[in-house]
């Protein structure tokens, strides 16, 4: 035989802070705490139920008479709230039609509406396991985030990896790996471009009689220069001990390239100061550039361009050599002087017009006393 358990209203707000006690004519009796939090500043008892909750599925009841009908139901509803926050619930009937007493949960949505309506612990019963879900789902965020964080920390690692393994050391700048991915992407790519290998002149010189320190000092100025008549998306690289490669962009013509292997020399012959000294230094450069082949290929302007380097070198240092249109070098030049008949003999700068021009006894002079 059943027997009849009463329970006030605050034993109803302790075990369901979520539900709402509605009259047989539809009007809410009673809401727990939890309920009339999620509607701050407008008192919900007294209104129709229907004002506050709508149905999700056209077959739920309108009537709350009807609830009854549902017991051991689960009801889809839908807070009249702006962001049409969904619960869900189950309703029994009071006995001598006294009306209907609904419990309602979140569900799946608790973790907005935490965040929609300030919900804290205190606001869910002690059994409920909201509480244990909204730990899951900090833990999982927490989880998420360290993650991504080491992640984030790995990827970074990566790239610092990647980035210095394709960078010389000394200068900064790309090493020879560094250039050969540039140039092949380049070639990939169609671009045009041109390319001058650079060989110092007297850096030996500089080296033996200063130290490597000081060798090193002067590496990272060479490097300095170049990047000072680059632009963005132009290649430097340091290649080998005292050789590198310059990658140019915007360079088109002949004339173009020959004003420019100009300039880098004369930015080169700056003497660099060496506490009390002075030591100075040139270079030897070859240029090639894709619109001076029918079909170009990265092996064979490589190898051009180190052959007219080395005509260069063949000529008295201290100037450029062009390789000639779809007539390039390819070995390097035995006459004695001439660079080859693939290489442009206008080339050479004149004596006259060089005058920061520097020959081996005068690459290691002094500078002015104190």
């Amino acid at each position: 035989m059943a027997h009849p358990v009463s329970f006030d209203a605050s034993r109803l707000d302790v075990l369901m802070p979520m539900h709402v006690l509605v009259s047989a004519d539809g009007i809410v009796r009673h809401a727990g705490p939890t309920l009339k939090k999620v509607h701050p500043g407008r008192e919900i008892v007294g209104l129709p139920f229907f004002d506050l909750f709508e149905r999700r599925r056209p077959g739920d009841p309108m009537d709350i008479r009807r609830f009854c009908r549902t017991v051991g139901a689960k009801l889809s509803l839908r807070l009249r709230d702006p962001d049409r926050t969904t619960v869900t619930g189950i309703a029994i009937c009071l006995e001598g039609d006294d009306g209907v007493l609904v419990n309602l949960s979140f569900g799946i949505a608790v973790v907005e509406a935490v965040a929609r309506f300030g919900l804290a612990g205190s606001d869910f019963a002690a059994t409920d396991l909201t509480l244990e879900l909204l730990y899951l789902v900090e833990a999982n965020a927490a989880a998420m985030e360290e993650a991504s964080k080491t992640g984030a920390r790995l990827a970074g690692a990566k790239d610092a990896a990647e980035a210095e393994a394709l960078t010389d050391p000394l200068t900064g700048l790309d090493n020879r790996r560094g250039l050969d991915i540039a140039l092949n992407r380049l070639i990939s790519r169609g671009t045009r471009f041109a390319l001058m290998h650079i060989d110092l002149d007297y850096f030996k010189a500089v080296n033996d009689t200063y130290g490597h320190a000081a060798g090193d000092l002067v590496l990272q100025r060479v490097a300095a220069s170049l990047r000072a008549i680059t632009r963005g998306g132009d290649v430097v690289a340091r290649i080998g001990g005292d050789e590198f490669v310059a990658v140019f962009m915007r360079a088109a013509d002949e004339t173009q390239l020959a004003e420019l292997a100009g300039r880098l020399i004369a930015r080169l012959e700056e003497p660099v100061q060496i506490g009390d000294s002075v030591a100075r230094i040139s270079a030897s450069v070859g240029v090639t550039a894709t619109n001076l082949y029918a079909r170009p290929e990265l092996d064979r302007m490589i190898k051009d361009a180190d052959a007219a380097a080395y005509a260069s070198k063949r000529r008295g240092r201290s100037c450029y050599t062009l390789v000639h249109h779809d007539r390039a070098l390819t070995e390097p030049p035995g006459d004695g002087g001439r660079a080859g008949s693939g290489a442009e003999e206008a080339g050479v700068r004149p004596d006259d017009a060089m005058p920061g021009t520097v020959d081996a006894a005068a690459a290691v002079g002094r500078g002015p006393a104190g």
